[in-house]
């Protein structure tokens, strides 16, 4: 006997396991001729670009540049100068499947820069890569099935809720935006150091796009034209387009990472009060829908005997663990009396979930440094790594995603014992975990011999036996033996409870 099977299928993607590399990158860098000799390296900072996140047959490739900000004393001459180079990497991971775009991240996890002579600079950096696979992850399921009525056909459907990767969106695109120094800051000569990050305040589906909003916190080191170093900071706003195309139910995701910037003061601006940004940037979207499914359970007939397949159905819960603010007061001793403090920072690094008995806490190893002039104007720099911890509960079964930032811009005053530094760092946190539900894929049916089997049973219900158990074990159905009994819902018939199980009859 011939059954018609209602098959469905939703494109979907999913995201696979992140790999790690750790790789260590060294180069010599050359000091160009317009500058002068290095006499003594102060500091060292680097920043990771990602240049490219390619995925083909299987494999991952990952490539981008460290750029390098080195701030020194010049041999013969007072102040601090500034020289800035890249270093190239590239690394490759194996693993990634039928993948169709790459996720990556990349950090710093180390820096060390010394001379060779004074016009040589040996640099060793230590790297973390994390490429993770987007691959495709239709979910494909039966939600019925109908045959004649003398095939006595029951069924029992469910209705489940999944969340559903339903698009992922790339895009590089640049800014440029003039930063005019407010008018209490003296105009600036060279620029020593740049940083910059990127934060999302806002998004907004309109159709199959997505509006992203937000703000490029940006600080900066100068040297002015009396030989004085200053700070300035900003925040440079931004809006941005992404095509995401399909449904426009859904919630977005969007991450935002930095794979370039330049800051320079404006041709033409004698006194330097007008910089010069130009970022370089690459978003990823996420789209996420919340799908409601109706899945076909179990199937038996009355008249037939029938066997079936079913085929395991991965199905997601995703929870928003919100945004959680750690206010953190650090103390770097400097073993000297400090005359002026130039610049703080805090560089916050991978962040990660460590669950702990019942409960569990956030976790991200945070870098701050600090740049300020001793009695005798000498410039020093002090630093230190300190672990920032936030609790936070989330299911036992549950993988967690989370994400470290500064939202805003570190403060930082000098004391008795060194350097205070007061910041703030928020924990962003997602949290999904993995069902496992069955659907019928498959069914075969043949004749049956019921001419043994007895008109009516009594049976109870056996204590971890439902209703629809006992039907299809006495070729029943769940009416007839709510009608046979007088009730009114399946929640009615309890165990132990000695019940009339008629059988149906073709």
């Amino acid at each position: 006997m011939d059954l018609e099977w209602k098959k469905s299928a939703l494109d979907a993607f999913a995201i696979g396991a992140e790999q790690v590399i750790t790789q260590e990158e060294t180069a010599e860098t050359i000091v160009p001729d317009y500058c002068p000799d290095i006499a003594r390296i102060i500091d060292g900072e680097g920043r990771v670009f990602l240049h490219r996140r390619e995925v083909s047959g299987g494999r991952a490739e990952v490539s981008g540049v460290v750029r390098v900000t080195l701030l020194y004393v010049p041999e013969g001459e007072g102040g601090i100068r500034s020289l800035v180079f890249s270093l190239p990497f590239s690394a490759q991971a194996d693993g990634m499947g039928d993948a169709v775009c790459l996720l990556a991240e990349a950090e710093l996890e180390s820096l060390e820069n010394r001379l060779t002579n004074p016009r040589k600079v040996f640099t060793r950096c230590r790297l973390t890569i994390r490429p993770r696979p987007c691959r495709p992850a239709p979910l494909r399921f039966t939600s019925d099935v109908t045959a004649p009525p003398e095939a006595g056909l029951e069924k029992r459907q469910e209705t489940q809720k999944t969340s559903l990767l339903a698009a992922v969106a790339e895009k590089d695109f640049p800014f440029t935006d003039t930063w005019t120094l407010s008018p209490g800051k003296e105009g600036a000569a060279e620029i020593l150091r740049f940083r910059c990050e990127a934060l999302i305040s806002e998004r907004k589906r309109i159709g199959g796009k997505c509006l992203i909003k937000g703000v490029f916190p940006a600080s900066l080191l100068y040297r002015t034209a009396a030989g004085q170093c200053r700070q300035a900071s900003a925040e440079l706003p931004f809006s941005q387009i992404l095509e995401l195309g399909g449904e426009e139910d859904g919630t977005v995701e969007v991450a935002l990472s930095l794979s370039g910037w330049d800051c320079q003061i404006t041709p033409g601006d004698e006194e330097g009060r007008n910089l010069t940004v130009t970022l370089s940037l690459h978003a990823v979207a996420l789209l996420r829908r919340e799908v409601e499914l109706t899945l076909l359970r179990d199937l038996y007939s009355t008249a037939w005997d029938l066997s079936y397949e079913a085929e395991p159905l991965p199905l997601t819960d995703c929870q928003d663990l919100g945004v959680r603010r750690q206010s953190v007061r650090e103390v770097l001793e400097i073993g000297v009396v400090a005359e002026t403090l130039l610049d703080v920072s805090v560089r916050p690094g991978h962040a990660s979930a460590v669950r702990e008995g019942e409960g569990g806490s956030l976790h991200c190893p945070c870098r701050l440094r600090a740049l300020y002039l001793d009695e005798g104007g000498v410039p020093l720099v002090a630093e230190r790594g300190v672990d920032v911890t936030c609790p936070m509960d989330w299911p036992e079964d549950g993988r967690v995603e989370v994400l470290a930032l500064c939202p805003e811009e570190p403060q930082g005053s000098l004391g008795e014992r060194g350097v205070e530094v007061r910041f703030t760092l928020e924990f962003r946190g997602q949290v999904t975990r993995q069902r496992q539900r069955a659907s019928i894929a498959s069914a075969q049916m043949g004749e049956a011999d019921l001419s043994a089997l007895p008109s009516l049973v009594l049976r109870s219900l056996g204590p971890e036996e439902t209703l629809w158990d006992l039907a299809k074990h006495c070729r029943s159905t769940v009416p007839m033996i709510l009608a046979a009994n007088g009730l009114e819902g399946e929640e009615d018939a309890e165990a132990g409870h000695l019940l009339l199980v008629p059988r149906k009859r073709p």
